[in-house]
């Protein structure tokens, strides 16, 4: 083979790089004679995803249930890659970088969102009864990167149940933490005490999400926007609403429906056997969680997510 000008330059330009660093050229290349061609598989880690699914039970099932909610954490982390991006940029971020990142994750929650199908129409009920309480009392609840999601998204306070809000306004986030919106459905019914569900949650994780949205204060997403001109905001805003619909209605609302179709119960039974109500919990209108309050408008405050429980639930 020729030894071309273009080859001749590039390895100049290896020489010079690897020079740089103190290393030898030639070692290099000898390794790279000697190493195998990249494969897909080993790339993709294909084979150490596939070993990653371990059912508890012999319900067939059970896998879809393990590998769609792994799908899902992957979706997560997708989201939280970009989220990490623009607040790292936040003093130097631009608008097209900001909007583009932005359609990123509402792509990811729209995927999650469209396929979610999967978990409401593709599994067994009588198999997802069975199987279901041998996992106990393990939970999607408990997925802190979904958690991480919200934090970076707005500010702390837009977190905390809605009914503490005012009143938790000016205090630390460590005070805020202990109200937010989602411990509430993690508690019983019955004795207003925490779940072994949320106990182990919080003693993994609430230290560390307690010290991401301390780090968020100045630089999550709600305050990259506000930091826009007035112009980039205007342009900006369809996808930061779109964000809010897609974490805080359409994706807990997903959830809602699944709920209904496998565990609909009286809230008598629920308390009875020491559950939460998830009914309360997961309809958005009634949390009002929403990550950009001001870009609503008061009739859209008032109505937020009840048009999808009609449409998607009671068929109105």
């Amino acid at each position: 083979m020729e030894i071309t000008s273009e080859i001749a330059n590039k390895i100049k330009l290896l020489n010079e790089k690897y020079a740089e660093m103190g290393q030898d050229l030639n070692s290099y290349l000898d390794g790279l004679l000697h190493a195998d061609f990249l494969t897909y598989w080993d790339y993709v880690q294909v084979d150490t995803l596939l070993s990653l699914q371990h059912p508890r039970t012999p319900f067939p099932d059970e896998k879809i249930f393990i590998l769609y909610h792994q799908i899902t954490e992957l979706y997560f982390n997708l989201s939280l890659h970009e989220l990490e991006q623009i607040s790292n940029l936040k003093d130097a971020i631009t608008i097209d970088f900001f909007i583009a990142r932005m359609k990123r994750v509402n792509r990811y929650f729209e995927a999650l969102t469209f396929s979610f199908d999967v978990m409401i129409e593709g599994m067994e009920q009588e198999q997802f009864l069975k199987y279901r309480m041998s996992l106990l009392p393990a939970s999607g609840f408990q997925s802190a990167q979904y958690r991480m999601i919200e934090i970076y998204a707005t500010n702390f306070l837009n977190l905390v149940a809605k009914d503490k809000r005012e009143e938790l306004r000016n205090e630390t986030i460590s005070t805020q933490f202990e109200n937010i919106y989602w411990k509430s459905g993690a508690t019983e019914l019955a004795t207003g005490k925490k779940t072994l569900t949320l106990l182990q949650f919080e003693k993994k994780y609430q230290q560390k999400l307690i010290d991401l949205a301390s780090n968020l204060v100045s630089k999550n997403i709600y305050s990259v926007y506000n930091s826009l001109s007035d112009v980039d905001k205007e342009a900006a805003k369809n996808v930061m609403r779109n964000f809010d619909v897609n974490v805080n209605i359409n994706w807990p609302l997903c959830h809602y429906k699944s709920a209904v179709r496998y565990l609909q119960r009286s809230p008598e039974d629920i308390a009875a056997t020491g559950g939460t109500n998830w009914q309360k919990y997961l309809p958005p209108r009634f949390q009002k969680r929403i990550f950009y309050p001001e870009l609503w408008t008061e009739a859209e405050h008032e109505n937020w997510g009840k048009a999808w429980v009609e449409l998607n639930v009671f068929n109105k």
